[in-house]
């Protein structure tokens, strides 16, 4: 079903004329939104060609064993995501921008939009772990190239139903749906020590994916969001029976920070084509900026040294993920 989206001034800014009508559902018409005109973009064909690239490349992985993944890093703003540009166009790696749904605005997702149709290298923006299907139809509007439909919280068949209506909505506007089968416990945005739950059963990969449509998988093997508690320990048996049931569909692994650079070029080799890190980069954003207030304050406040020294930081672990995965 389209969406209906008209916009108004009432006062406390833009809103909907009226509510947003997703998958035949009816959206929060309190959500501010933008006008859904799309800014004119460097080259929009060369945009959807990018992407092809990228998802081709992800769709080689289950033919050839020593092919390596793609990362998939979370951008909380612009500065993020240029930072992740920049350690990728350096070797010439493609790579895929992820955005949070706590982060999930139209304004952040246009600028992402923008960041990749400039990149010298094939670039892709995804909206992560969306569970809420008007926030699936706003990210879509303002140019994702693909979605988590994150129904990892429902029993299998209606998971499989729910990433089934994103597909249906998103496949005819040239979104990839991503579904999550299992769970990967712990919080996305934060770095908690949780304990490893709810791996992926091998037996429900192939119902499941005839069922949802989805065209990537991601995967509970003992990964986590956040930090481990204690030794990571992935289940390697249990991931080959998946990349057995799973076919052609890339695999995906959530939870990578922590890692070993010898688990993660593993991970590539045992079929995974997208790898997705978020705590790693932002411990590692966090730790540059506490240490660098006090030089900045006495420094007159130089705010430009200390974003330079962050988003330095940020290159440099984004730089080493894609090493690692490309090596």
């Amino acid at each position: 079903m389209e969406l209906q989206v008209g916009v108004e001034v009432r006062g406390e800014g833009l809103r909907p004329a009226k509510p947003l009508q997703v998958f035949g559902q009816l959206g929060d018409d309190r959500r501010p939104v933008a006008p859904l005109a799309q800014p004119p973009r460097r080259d929009r064909l060369q945009a959807e060609a990018d992407f092809e690239e990228v998802f081709d490349l992800l769709g080689r992985h289950f033919a050839h064993a020593d092919q390596a993944a793609i990362p998939a890093f979370t951008c909380y703003g612009a500065d993020t995501a240029l930072a992740v540009v920049s350690a990728a166009e350096e070797p010439g790696l493609p790579v895929i921008l992820l955005v949070a749904p706590s982060a999930a605005e139209p304004r952040l997702i246009r600028t992402l939009r923008a960041i990749a149709d400039a990149a010298a290298v094939p670039v892709c923006v995804q909206l992560e772990h969306a569970k809420d299907e008007a926030l699936i139809g706003m990210a879509i509007e303002h140019g994702v190239d693909a979605v988590l439909a994150d129904g990892s919280h429902l029993p299998p068949e209606a998971n499989a139903a729910f990433v089934r209506a994103v597909r249906d909505f998103a496949a005819p506007r040239g979104v990839v749906v991503e579904a999550e089968l299992g769970s990967v416990p712990g919080a996305e945005d934060r770095a908690e020590a949780v304990e490893v739950s709810g791996k992926t059963d091998p037996a429900q990969v192939g119902p499941f994916l005839a069922a949802s449509g989805a065209r990537l998988l991601a995967c509970g093997v003992g990964n986590v969001h956040g930090r481990y508690r204690g030794a990571p320990d992935l289940d390697w048996p249990r991931l080959a029976r998946i990349r057995a049931e799973a076919g052609p569909v890339p695999l995906v692994l959530h939870g990578a920070s922590g890692l070993s650079p010898a688990d993660l070029r593993r991970c590539g080799a045992a079929g995974v084509g997208k790898v997705n890190v978020n705590t790693e980069l932002r411990t590692a954003m966090l730790a540059t900026l506490e240490a660098g207030v006090g030089p900045a304050r006495a420094s007159g406040e130089d705010m430009l040294a200390l974003t330079r020294s962050v988003l330095d930081k940020a290159t440099g672990v984004a730089r080493t993920v894609l090493e690692t995965l490309g090596g």
